[in-house]
């Protein structure tokens, strides 16, 4: 099978890239450059692709023009302005670059023939923020009082109504948490800048410490990305599905960042960030149950696991170990779970 990733040079790209590759599956990409210190570099995987497209998602025709050469039998669209601090920065190019770029892949599909099932990556912060206790279902409101927010809110109405619109081509939605793993090198976010801080003796400053986050390991996402595409193409699947970890995994910033200093070692620790900050919604939690139970996906690493695996890749790696050969180290570890 012949998957295109757009966004394959961010975080998560990589991770799926060396994971639908072990599992004998042929991989393109389409992405705007990489990160000099990201994965996608540090580990090679430009020559392991079967094409490599750079592209920015709100060019159309540009767009268009990569799908319909690359050829794919799947599309798995995660390509995104994926920060709340950086929609506050640049809201303009957040809501072009979420909202209309999906609509841009969204059309570009439905002109290759050769697609026969399409993933769209939203996120948990699609739904309309109450700070309730129990995981937001998939029929709960969508909204977004955040820049970022509302332009993915924005995209996963749009890519609804794209499939009402137009059939055609089996097309689902997707909505994840907090996604962490080594690797990340993306600003501000929680993981990155716990390493950055421990492996340079400072002391990490956060903004929200007591804000409760779903953490998941990135290999239980992408897992669940790849559950749903592999029910697309049985002719199932359709519609929107949460792939979320499970309560044990709601847990604060806080807690998160001492875990991770524990593991760390070092005498590491955190402080408390002075001063106001930019909205963050305090409490965002996703019920996974309907994938749990109609695609048979489950979570295979718990809270203290995934930060554990993180913190393991980032150490072993801080010490000269291989970014890619420690990525495939963890991808067979989990394919054994």
């Amino acid at each position: 099978m012949h998957y295109l990733i757009t966004g394959h040079t961010g975080f998560k790209g990589p991770w799926l890239t060396l994971l639908l590759l072990g599992r004998g599956h042929r991989v393109s990409g389409l992405a705007l450059d990489p990160d000099e210190d990201g994965l996608f570099k540090r580990a090679g995987l430009a020559d392991q692709l079967v094409a490599d497209f750079r592209v920015d998602i709100r060019d159309s025709e540009a767009t268009k023009a990569a799908v319909e050469a690359a050829a794919p039998d799947v599309v798995v669209h995660m390509a995104a302005q994926s920060l709340v601090r950086e929609s506050y920065r640049d809201p303009r190019y957040t809501y072009e670059t979420n909202a209309m770029g999906t609509l841009n892949v969204l059309d570009a599909v439905a002109a290759t023939p050769s697609v026969r099932a399409h993933v769209v990556i939203t996120t948990d912060k699609v739904y309309r923020n109450v700070n309730q206790e129990a995981g937001y279902v998939e029929t709960d409101p969508l909204g977004g009082d955040d820049p970022y927010s509302a332009s993915k809110a924005m995209a996963d109405l749009l890519t609804q109504s794209w499939v009402r619109s137009f059939p055609g081509i089996p097309t689902a939605i997707a909505r994840g948490g907090n996604v962490i793993g080594g690797g990340d090198v993306s600003r501000d976010r929680l993981l990155p800048d716990l390493v950055a801080a421990y492996a340079n003796g400072r002391a990490p400053l956060l903004r929200f410490p007591s804000a409760v986050r779903p953490w998941q390991h990135v290999l239980d996402c992408l897992n669940g990305y790849l559950t749903l595409a592999d029910a697309l193409l049985a002719n199932s699947g359709l519609g929107q599905w949460n792939f979320g970890p499970g309560r044990d995994s709601f847990v604060e910033v806080g807690q998160v960042a001492t875990l991770a200093a524990e593991l760390w070692g070092g005498g590491a620790h955190w402080d408390r960030q002075p001063g106001d900050h930019p909205h963050e919604a305090n409490l965002l939690a996703l019920d996974a149950g309907k994938a749990q139970r109609e695609l048979g996906w489950r979570n295979r690493l718990g809270f203290r696991d995934a930060v554990a695996w993180t913190i393991d890749w980032e150490r072993r790696v801080h010490a000269g170990a291989d970014p890619l050969a420690v990525t495939q180290q963890q991808i067979s570890a989990f394919e054994d779970l």
